[in-house]
């Protein structure tokens, strides 16, 4: 299993690509980069007016179909219509990059932004993958990304400067377990397999908790700012293609610490390391 962290390319294609949380940040640059590499896209988001004017952009500048799914992954009849798309034998590659946090202390927080929380970030995710991996296999052709966080490996520090994040730092780890694990079972498959962890990102995502997305047309950025989001999709799409499963996005020496993780695995369990 490798990782990475940088590079520059994009995934086999064309074909259709399905991308959820596609109506900002990570999510929207995604589509463009796939747009200008000739993939027709499924956008799949819950501001049907950010998905209007982002299809209507891609459209002009690539030639290229996309539809819109204007839909709440939280929400079990929107999930349903998702997956149903998702399975649907044009799609190649899913990026299940939707994502919300809950921050705050896990004593205070609404448990119902709980729930909302490992339904989006969990169960959507989870529910997709499945909706597409079959097909693919069946086709020989496909690949899923799965963003969670460096967050993930965050479990021993405490908060502040991170954020309070029990609940959100645990789905993220679901995500990096789930899809390295998802990644050894297919190994010998043709499919690809990708786990992005980005640290910090310039987005607007630390705006909201979820609830409620971000108002208005226009993309912000968080006042704690990050690394660029072309940055980020760049490093994934170039992982992509020389079909590392795990990728981190400007760590200094990514597989030298995805071999320390591996090791530290093998410790836990203790048994020998094949």
């Amino acid at each position: 299993m490798r990782t990475t962290g940088a590079g520059s390319a994009e995934p086999t294609g064309p074909g259709t690509a399905v991308v959820t949380g596609a109506s900002s940040g990570i999510g929207t640059r995604y589509a463009e980069r796939l747009a200008e590499a000739g993939w027709d896209l499924v956008l799949v988001a819950r501001r049907a007016q950010r998905l209007d004017e982002l299809a209507g952009r891609l459209r002009e500048s690539a030639g290229i179909a996309v539809e819109t799914l204007v839909a709440d992954l939280g929400v079990p009849e929107d999930l349903a219509r998702t997956a149903e798309r998702v399975a649907e034998d044009d799609v190649a590659l899913l990026v299940n990059n939707a994502g919300i946090n809950g921050y705050g202390y896990f004593h205070e927080v609404d448990p119902a932004l709980l729930t909302r929380v490992l339904n989006v970030n969990v169960t959507a995710l989870t529910v997709l993958s499945r909706a597409a991996v079959p097909g693919m296999l069946a086709r020989g052709r496909g690949a899923v990304v799965n963003v969670a966080s460096r967050l993930a490996f965050a479990g021993s520090l405490p908060p502040d400067p991170l954020p309070r994040r029990a609940v959100y730092g645990g789905t993220k780890g679901y995500v990096v377990t789930f899809t390295r694990t998802l990644a050894a079972e297919l190994a010998d498959s043709p499919l690809r397999i990708q786990v992005l962890c980005p640290g910090l990102t310039a987005t607007e995502f630390h705006l909201t908790t979820g609830e409620e997305s971000v108002a208005g047309q226009e993309q912000q950025v968080h006042a704690e700012g990050g690394m660029p989001v072309d940055e980020v999709v760049t490093a994934s799409l170039a992982a992509l293609e020389r079909g590392d499963v795990v990728c981190v996005p400007g760590l200094a020496d990514p597989e030298e610490a995805l071999e320390r993780l591996v090791d530290a695995e093998v410790g836990m369990r203790g048994v020998p390391r094949r």
